[in-house]
């Protein structure tokens, strides 16, 4: 779902490598840690994908990324 959204190229491989949940602030938020790795088997990108929803109607919905290079430096992050 994700990978699609992140334009991770199709043959790439896009690993979960991490989840974890937490509440707080009224709302539940889902994160995971992914690995971007290349045909070739190489680590490309690591990313950090925070799903969150509202607990209180309106249920919103918000989630974010935060892109890391290979050796660990952000290189981009955003909204989805």
């Amino acid at each position: 779902m994700y990978k699609e959204k992140l334009g991770i190229p199709v043959q790439h491989e896009f690993v979960r490598t991490n989840s974890k949940s937490e509440q707080r602030k009224g709302r539940d938020t889902d994160i995971y840690e992914y690995d971007e790795i290349s045909a070739e088997g190489d680590l490309i990108a690591k990313y950090i994908v925070r799903d969150s929803m509202s607990i209180y109607p309106p249920q919103s919905t918000t989630v974010s990324f935060v892109k890391y290079n290979s050796t660990g430096s952000e290189v981009d992050s955003g909204n989805l």
